[in-house]
């Protein structure tokens, strides 16, 4: 069994549309620390599918009151799995962030455009009902590689 403790990357072959002359792909499989029954992201061909994310330390808890925290720890998690799967930031080409009070859209704000050096995704900041843990932030996105 594997230690979810670890980061991993898990690979297999995706047949293509019922296996009927449709080119397959491979798949991989990005875990860093087991946090629930999904994956953190799957990579198909070149692009990086991210799995909704909040804002946990490194513990796993949440540091509650204090916004600017969370979305730093929010965002490098993003970055941590970007990485792993031999990508970066200004490989992402769109983010949906989840978030209850949109009044928060400032500050989040002024972390979030930091973690970029070249171009921002397309976003959505998308005004939710109550989070996991209660978190004030939820990221999810889609990432390319250029070959």
């Amino acid at each position: 069994m594997n230690d979810p403790s670890k980061p991993q990357v898990v690979s297999n072959r995706a047949q293509g549309e019922g296996g009927r002359g449709a080119p397959s792909q491979t798949r991989s499989y990005i875990q860093l620390k087991q946090q629930g029954p999904f994956s953190d992201a799957v990579q198909v061909g070149n692009t990086l599918y991210l799995s909704g994310r909040i804002g946990l330390d490194e513990s796993g808890k949440r540091v509650p009151g204090n916004i600017e925290t969370e979305a730093r720890n929010l965002m490098d998690g993003i970055q941590a799995v970007l990485v792993k799967a031999g990508m970066n930031m200004n490989d992402l080409v769109y983010v949906q962030v989840f978030c209850p009070d949109v009044s928060l859209w400032k500050r989040f704000n002024a972390i979030y455009a930091s973690y970029f050096t070249d171009q921002l995704p397309a976003r959505a900041f998308i005004g939710s009902g109550k989070l996991l843990f209660d978190a004030h932030f939820e990221l999810q996105g889609i990432a390319i590689k250029d070959r």
